[in-house]
């Protein structure tokens, strides 16, 4: 016997976190004020237009946003299917910016890639991809989150190899402090034992302080 249409399943929207949109729209719009309050003078002196930037600021925002509404109707299950791409992504597109013609020097430092028509941080999109990735390990390693190698020594050595780059390559000691921040929140929500992070970070200042002392 054929279905009705009333006995179809119907397909339901996922249901719009409001709190999270209107913190997003909040923080863009408090960032376009800024911008406009900083940049005003600089770009009326560099491009004879006041609102310059504030423009160019004001359409990245908007396709954020709209990147943002394609994402949210993308099952964030299928993202697990690709993070060692996200991984292994995200140590390529850090290191691309020592490729002379691809890596773009700025202020002593090497942090940005210029694609000609786009020029971007790539460690704005390894902050991503690590969360993929991060994400999937955890999810995976749930049940053995508690232990000290899968719960916190293994996921630290992962962070190894982009600290290296952030800070070796790039000098780009913010972007570090923030992925290991994200990071380290993430390991404790899913389980990590705070007292890892504590002995760790003991044991860390400690020798940085006897290093200090040495070189005095």
């Amino acid at each position: 016997m054929a279905k009705t249409k009333n006995d179809r399943p119907k397909i339901k929207n996922k249901p719009v976190d409001f709190i999270l949109v209107i913190t997003v729209l909040i923080m863009l719009a408090l960032g376009i004020v800024m911008v406009l309050s900083a940049s005003s003078p600089s770009a009326l002196s560099r491009t004879g237009k006041s609102y310059q930037y504030v423009k160019t600021q004001a359409f990245s925002a908007i396709l954020g946003l709209a990147l943002m509404a394609i994402i949210s109707k993308i099952d964030y299950k299928v993202y697990k299917k690709f993070d060692k791409i996200a991984y292994f992504g995200a140590l390529f597109l850090l290191g691309a910016v020592m490729i002379p013609g691809l890596g773009l020097e700025s202020g002593g430092a090497r942090r940005w890639i210029d694609l000609k028509f786009i020029t971007f941080q790539p460690s704005e999109v390894a902050k991503i991809a690590l969360v993929i990735f991060y994400a999937t390990y955890l999810t995976n390693n749930r049940e053995k989150i508690g232990k000290l190698w899968n719960g916190f020594l293994e996921p630290m050595l992962y962070l190894v190899p982009v600290i290296a780059i952030l800070i070796g390559c790039q000098s780009h000691l913010s972007a570090t402090i923030l992925i290991v921040l994200i990071i380290s929140i993430m390991m404790l929500m899913a389980g990590s034992k705070l007292r890892y992070f504590l002995t760790f970070g003991s044991i860390a200042v400690a020798r940085r302080r006897r290093n200090t002392l040495c070189t005095c």
